[in-house]
């Protein structure tokens, strides 16, 4: 009792300090618990909603002319499946529909809401009560990330004809929920179902297979054993035909979630981190402070061990505190990242208890605290009652003076600040550590936002997205190469070529592979080491593909489509977050090896001096037979790219204002500590004529050369390792290579407004000495 008595006196004895420290604890809490509870609930999250609505774990889809009762039979007794299904539907190749303030193309299926199923059925988040049984049911991810409301008017255009429909109701999807995987899915009532599928007719009748595993980790393989199994049913023979499988589906939407969670683990670390040294300072402080009252507890009975162990004490009840405050508000913070995780995935993100990540939290950052409090605090031991009575001196103690005043040359203010800055090493060290981690988390998170939301060009190239300003898709049976040299020669047109997909197998993977007539006319050159391919024989493989296959520049990979194989020469590594480790490009020519006659029907055009608007309405006009759908680019990747900027914009606002925070709260507890030291010095300083504001300018400018160096080191290392921390991030995604954008100037200004930050706390700090006077000193 007596122990726990003398822990809460010295906590009511230095109450701000305790605040100061409660607040950072709080902090690195509160960024551990969120950023551990996202990382582990994202592990299990995509599994998780397969089970609860009972989804597919893998998803075929093609035209029902094209089906085959062996395509069925190879998923019924594939091996881990435990369930299958054949559902007819309406498959549109190609539909566009409004997607955020854009029109988007994309493959569409229309299921039947009132159909029964056992795989994937209907389960309604939301539902009009007043349309019931009315208008269409869309993905909740349109809801989330593009503002459909129930009533809303929804419209498919398909072959230049609008079908349009009120939103009755949002359901979830794993696979056919979001854009990502190239198809979403919509449910009709009975008779609208029966309604649209009479009047498209027999050419947009689709079949949709589903299976579920036993264990989902199987799943990842069947689609590249179906390829094998059926050479002829596959997208490059069929482009109506698709397919996805879960872990796909996991991979493209939690990657950015993760890596948020990641960055604030890190900065949570980081905060701990200060938090420790923090305490570290505060535990040396304390007991030279405090050394003639360890004296008196000693020589009055309490032990070295007591008094080591109230001291301890302290520090525990207050990392406790914190840490379980940081934990519980945790569950307040945590809808806002739930919202982004809707966003980017088009799933339900459910606030359920986390007490696993809370108690890991607690007791990871009060077990740190209880280490440094517990070394810290050892020297109490070695105190004899005689020596803490003098103030810990055993004989003497008398340090070398580094910057005698009449030898030294410069303003006296100056030279006074630079001895208090000799005089407190520790001190100092401890300041420049914080003042170079906060620095280097700010350019970082700034570094990152330029890139995603100013200037683009390093995030695409990153991505291995193609940024033309227009893309047309070529109605199938058309001629694309003669639409291709038409649009060539038209007005405005500064260069377009076609860029394509068709999925390959290499060595028994699925790749993604891209095909062009001409990559000397991307705009972004994914290509990191090496070339494009130039030649029919030529292929250009991603690092992450290249890794796994053991393969690099100059090696040969035997690539295939259906029963069609041709060996390529390796001639560059390149990087694609949609492909991600599986990607590859060929050149036309390349593809004719593998498909015969096959044309690419995907064109890019790049404008230059017209009118977007003008120069979409005037291919429409003039080639709208050749034409299945045309898009703004631009305004799609505007929309696309909005949810990742609203998510690193928010990592970049937590960064920085709990940089401003912490700079605030260690310097009002160094600087609150540094005048309780120095009382009587600054007193004796004023009694002899200097002013108040001349001692705070003092005592400020003895943390600028600190500040100064700290800032210098955290911004050189923010500026010249964030692409590589980058790339360590999204090593999992397929990223080798990141070239993001250093903007000297805006790193720049963030430094100088570090340091000014500083100075400014320093001297509002510093203002506690206007209190100290000689005359309070002396009656005392």
């Amino acid at each position: 009792m007596r122990i726990i008595n003398l822990a809460i006196a010295n906590i009511k004895t230095g109450k701000s300090a305790v605040f100061s420290l409660f607040v950072l604890i709080f902090i690195a809490a509160l960024l551990l618990n969120i950023g551990t509870t996202v990382m582990s609930k994202m592990s299990t999250f995509y599994e998780d909603k397969v089970d609860e609505l009972h989804d597919a774990h893998v998803s075929i889809v093609m035209k029902s002319a094209n089906y085959k009762q062996p395509y069925g039979d190879f998923l019924k007794s594939y091996s881990g499946v435990k369930e299958t299904e054949t559902e007819q539907m309406i498959l549109l190749p190609t539909a566009t529909i409004r997607f955020d303030k854009s029109d988007f193309s994309i493959r569409t299926a229309l299921l039947n809401a009132d159909a029964e199923r056992t795989v994937a059925p209907l389960k309604l988040i939301e539902e009009s009560a007043s349309d019931k049984g009315e208008g269409i049911y869309i993905p909740y991810g349109l809801k989330v990330r593009n503002g459909y409301q129930l009533g809303d008017n929804f419209t498919l255009t398909y072959q230049n004809k609008k079908y349009s429909y009120r939103v009755t109701g949002f359901f979830e999807s794993t696979l056919m929920g979001t854009s990502k995987l190239a198809m979403l899915k919509f449910y009709l009532p009975d008779a609208a179902y029966r309604q649209l599928s009479e009047e498209l007719g027999p050419a947009a009748d689709g079949t949709l297979i589903s299976a579920i595993f036993t264990d989902s980790e199987q799943s990842g393989a069947l689609l590249s054993d179906y390829n094998n199994q059926f050479p002829q049913s596959n997208e490059a023979v069929d482009p109506s035909f698709w397919g996805a499988d879960m872990q796909t589906a996991e991979s493209s939407s939690a990657l950015i979630v993760n890596i948020v969670a990641m960055i604030l683990v890190a900065f949570a670390a980081m905060i701990v981190l200060m938090s420790l040294t923090v305490i570290k300072f505060r535990i040396s402080y304390s007991i030279d402070d405090g050394m003639v009252n360890i004296g008196v507890l000693k020589a009055v009975g309490y032990t070295s061990l007591q008094i080591h162990t109230s001291i301890v004490l302290q520090f525990m009840l207050i990392a406790v505190a914190a840490s379980v405050t940081g934990a519980a508000v945790s569950y307040a913070v945590m809808p806002a990242f739930g919202g982004v995780i809707s966003s980017l995935a088009g799933l339900l993100w459910t606030g359920d208890a986390h007490m696993g990540t809370d108690l890991a939290s607690v007791l990871i950052v009060t077990l740190l605290v209880l280490v440094v409090a517990l070394l810290s605090s050892m020297r109490i031991h070695k105190l004899s009652p005689v020596a803490a009575l003098r103030g810990g001196i055993m004989t003497h103690n008398f340090s070398r003076n580094l910057l005698p005043l009449d030898k030294v040359k410069g303003g006296l203010q100056f030279v006074l600040a630079c001895k208090t800055m000799l005089a407190n090493s520790r001190q100092n060290l401890m300041i420049g550590s914080i003042i170079v981690a906060i620095t280097f988390a700010s350019v970082f998170s700034v570094v990152l936002y330029y890139n995603i939301a100013e200037d683009k060009t390093a995030f695409f190239q990153m991505l291995g997205a193609e940024t033309p300003n227009v893309g047309i898709q070529v109605e199938p049976g058309k001629d694309s190469e003669q639409l291709l040299m038409q649009i060539q020669q038209m007005t405005g047109v500064e260069k377009a070529n076609i860029l394509d997909y068709i999925t390959t197998t290499i060595d028994g993977q699925l790749v993604n592979t891209d095909f062009s007539d001409d990559y000397g006319k991307l705009e972004n050159k994914s290509v990191y080491e090496g070339r494009y391919p130039q030649y029919d024989n030529e292929i250009v493989v991603t690092g992450g593909l290249a890794r796994l296959l053991g393969k690099n520049i100059g090696d040969t990979i035997k690539v295939g489509v259906g029963g069609a194989s041709h060996p390529f020469l390796i001639t560059g590594l390149n990087q694609s977050f949609n492909a991600g480790r599986n990607g590859a490009s060929l050149t036309m020519a390349g593809v004719h090896h593998l498909i015969p006659d096959h044309k690419g029907m995907s064109i890019n055009v790049y404008l230059e001096g017209v009118n977007k608007s003008d120069f979409i309405r005037d291919v429409e006009a003039e080639y709208g037979s050749m034409i299945q759908t045309i898009t703004d680019v631009d305004e799609s990747l505007e929309s696309g790219t909005r949810v990742y900027i609203s998510a690193v914009f928010a990592v970049m606002v937590v960064i920085l204002a709990i940089t401003v925070l912490v700079v605030v709260l260690i310097l009002y507890l160094v600087i609150k500590m540094t005048i309780l030291k120095r009382k009587r010095e600054l007193g004796i300083l004023k009694a002899t004529g200097y002013t108040t504001f001349q001692l705070m300018t003092q005592i400020a400018l003895s943390f600028v050369p600190i500040v100064i160096a700290g800032v210098i080191v955290g911004g050189v290392l923010g500026s010249l390792y964030t692409n590589s921390v980058l790339e360590l991030l999204l090593s999992d995604a397929g990223i080798s290579n990141v070239q993001f954008i250093i903007h000297v100037p805006l790193i720049v200004t963030l430094c100088i407004a570090i340091i000014i930050l500083v100075y400014l706390v320093s001297m509002l700090v510093s203002r506690r000495i206007k209190r100290i006077t000689a005359y309070g000193l002396i009656t005392e």
